[in-house]
């Protein structure tokens, strides 16, 4: 029997873990938003 991939993709999870209310939660996640912006990132968060 083949192994699992690693990476099962749920649009939820990845929201909740990764997106832009998960980012501004915390003060570090707010440092990422700030780097982003300064960069000129066109996604700022999944």
């Amino acid at each position: 029997m083949a192994t699992k991939r690693t990476y099962q993709p749920k649009k939820a999870k990845r929201a909740k873990t990764h997106g832009f209310l998960a980012r501004t939660a915390t003060s570090s996640g707010k440092a990422i938003i700030r780097a982003r912006r300064r960069v000129g990132r066109a996604r700022l968060a999944a």
